[in-house]
């Protein structure tokens, strides 16, 4: 009974420390957010901090590296060799960029993207940013699912099968798990990423040429360069990974006092999915680019690798394929839940009561099953779905960048944590260059019509 009630003051206690509304207060109650409070009671300090904390940057993050994104780096290292290898370090500092700026508003607001768009900016943009996001964000997670079924046939699952047992999964998972369950279930799937940095190594490049084209930009010989670079670009910066992270961050209650300890999780995250984007252009430009191999997708790369790198970078690159899937399977469903549920001005939660209705998980489930349904039904054009979420994925970043830029340095919205000048400065020089490379994207596809 004593004991009970010891609990029940340091999940008190905790979510007090952590600023946590009542809505969600479940998580605070078990799972690991308590156990670290207990940690830094007992003096554990600075590493249980980073702990507790850790997961948005990291998810947010290893999520790009989705099988659109895997096609994008892929075709890169093919097409271009190392040439422009430098776009990936590039769009890496533009990623810690604007999560870092995300999940500041986050932990400013306790509010999500849409959540601060519809209280600061009105209702009608509100709307707008989730239509915006539910059109962008629908043919990306069909994508997720094409690369499921396009992975499981690498490794022997026939690809009718693997997209709506995975679909199965992954939304009893969510709809049945807490937050800290659902975290480290996702936070386990995205360690299978690290298969493609031994592929990268097992490709032998030449590393001198690998760190001479990493660090020092080369500029596109052709048209084709161009759209690389703006697709390695739009790829990484996914508007649907930078509302993911504002809303998970708030959801796992980071507040401004975690800033510091937040930011090391989202530079860690940040880095880890440009040095596995580097990967996969490493291992294609070695071995493909050399042999003149042309390839259209994730899948295609793999089936490429066997003969020149071995069958088991085959395996490999179809293991984090399947990794890479199926955590973005999750993740951009739950980007899309999170926007709509906040722009109707309803609970966005892991921790919600799953018994009862909630838009958040009907969203996340409408989504899931139209998504699966989409890729399992025969002969659909599926390619120009996804080019065409594509199309306003590239619309939507520099809206999404600019929106992020002048929230944060909004002093009556981010009070004390509203960013310096630095950092303001910082964004719109990356907002510039994020013009350039759609500006050279527009211009590729005008070209092409003409």
């Amino acid at each position: 009974m004593n004991h009970g009630k010891k609990k029940k003051s340091l999940a008190r206690r905790a979510r007090e420390h952590l600023g946590a509304p009542l809505h969600a207060v479940a998580h605070h109650r078990r799972g690991i957010a308590l156990k670290f409070y207990q940690f830094r009671v007992a003096g554990l300090g600075a590493l249980a901090s980073f702990f507790a904390v850790l997961g948005p940057g990291l998810l947010a993050g290893l999520s790009d590296d989705d099988p659109a994104g895997i096609t994008t780096y892929s075709v890169l290292g093919t097409d271009h060799g190392y040439q422009l290898l430098w776009i990936i370090p590039a769009s890496t500092v533009l990623l810690i960029q604007f999560h870092l700026m995300a999940v500041r508003i986050g932990a400013a607001t306790g509010k999500g993207f849409v959540g601060v768009i519809r209280e600061h900016w009105g209702k009608s943009w509100g709307y707008f940013a989730v239509i915006g996001l539910l059109f962008a964000n629908f043919g990306t997670i069909c994508a997720e699912y094409a690369g499921i079924s396009a992975a499981g046939s690498l490794i022997g699952i026939p690809s009718w099968l693997s997209a709506p047992i995975a679909g199965v999964l992954i939304s009893l998972i969510v709809v049945f798990g807490s937050f800290h369950k659902v975290e480290r279930v996702l936070l386990i799937v995205s360690s299978t990423l690290a298969l493609y940095i031994i592929d990268g190594i097992l490709a032998k490049p030449d590393w001198s040429q690998v760190w001479h084209y990493s660090i020092i930009p080369h500029m596109p010989t052709n048209q084709l360069g161009w759209v690389a670079i703006a697709a390695a670009l739009g790829t990484t910066l996914a508007p649907w990974g930078l509302a993911f992270i504002q809303s998970y961050a708030v959801d796992k209650k980071i507040t401004v006092a975690n800033l510091k300890w937040e930011r090391v999780d989202v530079f860690i995250g940040s880095v880890l999915t440009g040095a596995i984007g580097l990967a996969i252009a490493v291992a294609c430009a070695a071995t493909l680019n050399r042999s003149g191999v042309h390839i259209e997708d994730a899948s295609d790369a793999a089936l490429a690798l066997q003969p020149l790198a071995g069958s088991f970078a085959t395996v490999l690159f179809g293991a984090g394929l399947l990794g890479a899937s199926l955590l973005a399977a999750a993740i951009v469903p739950l980007a899309t839940a999170y926007s709509i549920a906040e722009g109707i001005g309803e609970p966005a939660s892991l921790d919600l009561d799953s018994h009862h209705f909630q838009y958040f998980y009907a969203a996340f489930i409408g989504l899931t099953v139209a998504s699966v349904s989409v890729v399992s039904l025969p002969g659909l054009p599926l390619i120009p779905l996804i080019y065409l979420s594509q199309v306003v994925n590239a619309i939507m970043l520099p809206l999404h960048v600019i929106a992020l830029v002048l929230l944060v340095r909004n002093t009556d919205l981010m009070g004390d944590a509203r960013a310096g000048k630095t950092s303001q400065i910082v964004g719109w020089i990356s907002i510039v260059l994020i013009f350039a490379c759609i500006g050279a994207l527009i211009s590729s596809w005008v070209a092409s019509f003409i």
